[in-house]
């Protein structure tokens, strides 16, 4: 019988220590936990803690460098020539298609409208004509 009891003792002393260490969470360990993951926010109101998502978010009217644009948009077609697609680069691929669309404006008119398989605006809706003139000039050397 003492040997059952010493081989209890043990396992039962580990459980004691586990549960008096899980009660010893200070309170706001636990309120941390227990904070919602997020916030529905009305236009217009005030929407506390919201400042920095939308600054994160690329709010705030900062212009898009035609590498980000390129990396964001663009590479997936465009750096694998992906359908057809002029490879970023390829001075010869896009010097005949400026030939023959009118230059980096005819380029941007199409990029704008779309053609073939690429959408319009090559999935940047968010794109100004600026933003994606200077991602054309990027890719093509032109």
């Amino acid at each position: 019988m003492n040997l059952i009891m010493k081989m209890l003792a043990a396992p039962a002393t580990v459980l004691a220590l586990w549960a008096a260490s899980a009660q010893a969470a200070p309170n706001d360990e636990i309120a941390k936990r227990l904070e919602p993951v997020g916030q529905v926010c009305v236009q217009g109101k005030e929407c506390k803690g919201m400042e920095v998502a939308a600054s994160a978010g690329g709010a705030g009217g900062a212009a898009k460098t035609p590498d980000a644009v390129i990396t964001k948009h663009c590479n997936a077609c465009h750096g694998t020539g992906l359908l057809g697609a002029p490879k970023v680069g390829d001075a010869a691929a896009w010097g005949e298609r400026a030939k023959k669309e009118g230059g980096v404006d005819g380029l941007l008119a199409k990029a704008i409208s779309g053609i073939n398989a690429m959408p319009p605006k090559g999935t940047c809706a968010d794109c100004s004509e600026d933003e994606l003139k200077g991602a054309i000039k990027k890719m093509s050397g032109l």
